[in-house]
């Protein structure tokens, strides 16, 4: 039977590159996107996820479930925490799209950079990392990496402001941290350039988190 997962976005720039991941990794997977993109601006405005923000992704989660979806995923990293709380309220798995990334970087790596464009963004995946490190009973070093001016940069427009003070940032922080990790799903595309740039390993979350929704179906057969 064909397997259904319903993908809640607070934004639309990851939608399309989610969808080749998912064409490459689960190709015989329904997938279906519930896109708010208020949510993100509205997390923005308020220097964080706001009780009528973790309201109203309670109800994209639980219509996805009630749509028949086997699996959600959580693709924002700034709503991580309304996505860990919905899920006593909701008859569906629900997979962030940053676990992935946050295990494979603590398991390889003992020194972290962290970079994000927006704060609400950075301090949740700083939380995740030491959770992630905590349950794996392992002592790591994380490092901020805020790429000011890159999000306002992106939204006016600017793709090319916004990568350069995101690539600034990486050699920022290279010679202090074994991995680099990219707090943002819609940064993946940097991956290979700031590898380049850094020389070191690159982390993003589409991929890891796809493959990680893969696992669940799996398991779920």
């Amino acid at each position: 039977m064909t397997k259904t997962v319903a993908a809640i976005y607070t934004g639309q720039g990851l939608a399309e590159p989610l969808k080749k991941v998912f064409g490459e990794l689960l190709p015989d997977c329904r997938l279906v996107n519930i896109i708010d993109d208020s949510l993100i601006h509205d997390v923005v405005r308020a220097g964080g996820v706001t009780p009528q923000v973790a309201g109203r992704l309670l109800g994209y989660y639980r219509s996805a479930a009630e749509l028949g979806a086997d699996v959600i995923l959580n693709t924002c990293s700034s709503v991580g925490e309304a996505a860990d709380r919905a899920r006593s309220f909701v008859n569906a798995p629900i997979v962030k799209i940053d676990e992935g990334m946050a295990q494979e970087a603590v398991g390889l790596y003992g020194r972290i950079g962290v970079i994000a464009t927006l704060p609400t963004t950075l301090a949740p995946t700083m939380a995740l990392l030491r959770s992630q490190a905590e349950a794996a009973g392992k002592a790591v070093s994380l490092t901020e990496g805020l790429a000011a001016g890159a999000y306002d940069a992106l939204v006016d427009g600017r793709p090319e402001e916004h990568d350069r003070r995101i690539a600034e940032t990486a050699a920022e922080l290279a010679s202090s941290v074994d991995a680099i990790v990219l707090a943002q799903g819609s940064m993946a595309r940097m991956e290979a350039s700031l590898r380049e740039i850094t020389g070191k390993p690159v982390l993003s979350s589409p991929r890891l988190g796809v493959l990680a929704v893969k696992r669940l179906l799996e398991s779920l057969d």
